[in-house]
């Protein structure tokens, strides 16, 4: 009897795991479609080769040994396995993929979900370094991140280990339940470092400091990329439970899947009420951000809080990201998609709020979590993006970014008819 409850829970628990990560994989398109709804039609090309390829080299980079520096195992260097279900519950605890935290799971199942967590960290680097950066540069960024930047400061977190003798941040009060900071935060910060090096587009800050918007071609696609990462969300939350098979997790996924969705429409609601006071207007493009505003605040602590409690999160979240947003854009770090207020300065928000509800994370753990998560990939990103700049140059010339880098980078356009270069 113990046997066949023992496979049941693991059949659950990996087939969850597997489709929660299917869903997080979804969201790759959910960027690829964003991002390519907020540039101009003359740069969509590129926009969709960057998303496709940056979710391979990921995929890729993090078998090689991104997951090696994460929790100190890897398909090549130790094994990746699935487990051998023979056993008992009993003599399942310890063994490679098994029994974690309570969760049981084939070793498989948790390389793919992690791997596609990997991904989302990356696709926030494209939206913001869009529309003037070379391809190539791009990719070639794309490999040291998801190969290491990133896996290094997720083992100081989820992976719980000191990789190159740093502290455990769980010890010092440190909680990230499905990454704010670890994902969203971390990718924020390698975009900023970039964007900073990268400079603005031609012709989106006037000699008088005057701000000149430049409007996406194609905002029902960018709508509908987010509504596909709202979809993926429930992915990337839920399956953060770790754990399916039993009544108390069972109403943990449904917990988080309710907050989740409720701190989104809090966040696309509360954008669209600042905007319309401070614009005069219903903007999407901000009600678009606000609910992947909402998103991500509640993304660090989505378990703990009630209903009410998500929405007004996200709400907050909401109204931060519009301000943040006309923040950045008066220091002239232009980010085309929003990409590193949405992620970065809500992420930290959204690791901040999480003692309000979750009594095992303290204020202090959560500021030393964060500044040691942006630290690492900023001071990182930087160094490599500078790198990238000496060896092969970051920006394309004057004359590809104003023809568009679709021609340049691919030699080919997303919509022909429409955008002819002759």
């Amino acid at each position: 009897m113990e046997n066949n409850i023992f496979h049941l829970q693991y059949a659950m628990d990996t087939f969850y795991f597997l489709v929660c990560g299917a869903l997080v994989m979804w969201m790759a398109a959910g960027f690829a479609m964003l991002e390519s709804g907020l540039v101009r039609a003359k740069n969509t090309t590129e926009i969709l080769t960057k998303n496709v390829a940056l979710y391979s080299i990921s995929c890729i980079m993090y078998l090689v040994c991104g997951y090696y520096f994460m929790y100190g195992g890897g398909i090549f260097l130790s094994g990746i396995e699935s487990v051998d279900v023979a056993g008992t519950l009993s003599d399942f605890a310890g063994r490679d993929g098994g029994f974690e935290g309570g969760s049981i799971y084939s070793g498989a199942s948790d390389f793919f979900f992690q791997v596609v967590f990997v991904a989302t960290a990356m696709s926030i680097v494209s939206g913001a370094v869009a529309e003037r950066m070379k391809l190539w540069a791009f990719l070639l960024f794309a490999v040291v991140m998801t190969g290491f930047i990133y896996p290094v400061e997720g083992g100081w977190t989820w992976g719980g280990n000191d990789v190159l003798g740093l502290y455990n941040l769980g010890d010092l009060g440190f909680s990230d339940f499905a990454g704010s900071g670890i994902v969203h935060m971390a990718g924020a910060a390698a975009a900023l470092a970039g964007v900073i090096l990268l400079g603005a587009r031609k012709g989106k800050y006037g000699p008088n400091g005057e701000i000149h918007a430049i409007t996406g071609a194609n905002l029902p696609l960018a709508t509908l990329g987010t509504f596909i990462l709202w979809m993926g969300w429930f992915g990337f939350n839920g399956g953060s439970v770790l754990k399916l098979g039993d009544i108390a997790n069972a109403n943990s996924v449904a917990m988080v899947f309710l907050n989740t969705n409720a701190a989104a429409a809090g966040g696309l609601v509360a954008a669209l009420f600042v905007a319309r006071i401070l614009f005069g207007k219903a903007d999407l493009t901000m009600a678009l951000n606000g609910a992947l505003a909402g998103l991500v605040a509640i993304t660090a602590e989505p378990s703990t809080p009630t209903a009410l409690g998500a929405t007004l999160i996200g709400a907050v979240g909401g109204v931060i990201v519009v301000f943040s947003i006309i923040t950045l854009d008066k220091l002239k770090i232009d980010d085309p998609v929003g990409a590193i207020s949405v992620h970065g300065v809500v992420g930290l928000f959204g690791l901040l709020v999480v003692p309000l509800t979750n009594d095992g994370a303290s204020f202090s753990g959560q500021i030393i979590g964060a500044l040691t998560i942006f630290t690492w990939v900023f001071v990182l990103s930087l160094f490599v993006w500078f790198l990238i700049k000496l060896v092969i140059g970051l920006r394309v010339s004057e004359e590809e970014e104003y023809e568009g880098v679709d021609l340049a980078e691919c030699g080919m356009e997303a919509y022909p008819e429409f955008t002819s270069s002759k």
